[in-house]
């Protein structure tokens, strides 16, 4: 798989993630990465913006790295005996979401991402990007069913909270203790055997015209909310 960018590029080497080869721009003078990449021996080509343009589809800013996929978690490394936060995502399907939302996630202290199998995006070149390469901060497990996955949690001791545009001001709920925050599909928000299997329903007042979030920012609001709460 190739990764791109130079943040994403800092994470991978401050990670000591295994980087099979790295591409750069021949006018690429980035001192930092270059002194990380000359210090591990990475192997390295350079070559010219048009033939960098062709590997990728994106804004690699230069720098390109060849990396094994990537590795998903067990869904029982992220379940915590202790107090701790898991997102859930029913059904994400923009990669610029998913990796907002990671980005978010990590930031806020969230333990670990539970996404869907099937009908969800996974973790991408694009998502790994638009995270900042937090995808390396952050477990991530994928599950054949949320529903199930949500009665593990329950039985494990964790409140779960929803996230809807129809549901109790997310500032009234206590986000303290063991927590899984689900957040919903861009279109159609959570489905509905996953929002019936929730404790609780958060939701978010707004008084303008536009009547929903991007389910990254929803997210986000959420997170940070819950965050503040357990400061």
């Amino acid at each position: 798989m190739y990764v791109y960018g130079k943040n994403v590029a800092l994470e991978y080497l401050n990670n000591d993630r295994k980087i099979d080869k790295v591409f750069i721009q021949n006018n690429f003078n980035d001192y930092e990465i270059m002194k990380k990449l000359n210090s591990k021996k990475i192997n390295i080509e350079t070559l010219s913006k048009i033939d960098m343009d062709k590997k990728v589809n994106g804004l690699h800013q230069g720098i390109i790295l060849s990396v094994k996929d990537y590795k998903y978690s067990d869904l029982y490394d992220i379940i915590s005996d202790d107090d701790s936060i898991i997102l859930i995502l029913d059904h994400i399907e923009d990669p610029h979401n998913f990796g907002a939302i990671i980005r978010s996630a990590e930031a806020a202290g969230v333990d670990g991402i539970i996404i869907p199998q099937d009908r969800s995006v996974e973790v991408t070149p694009t998502v790994i990007k638009t995270s900042v390469g937090t995808t390396e901060k952050i477990k991530i497990a994928k599950v054949t069913n949320l529903v199930n996955t949500i009665k593990i949690l329950k039985n494990k001791g964790y409140w779960i909270f929803g996230t809807d545009m129809i549901g109790e001001d997310y500032t009234k709920l206590d986000f303290k203790g063991k927590i899984c925050i689900v957040c919903g599909n861009e279109g159609t928000g959570m489905s509905k055997l996953v929002r019936e299997n929730c404790d609780f329903i958060a939701s978010i007042p707004m008084r303008g015209e536009v009547n929903s979030l991007n389910a990254s920012v929803a997210t986000a609001i959420v997170l940070f909310e819950a965050l503040k709460q357990r400061m």
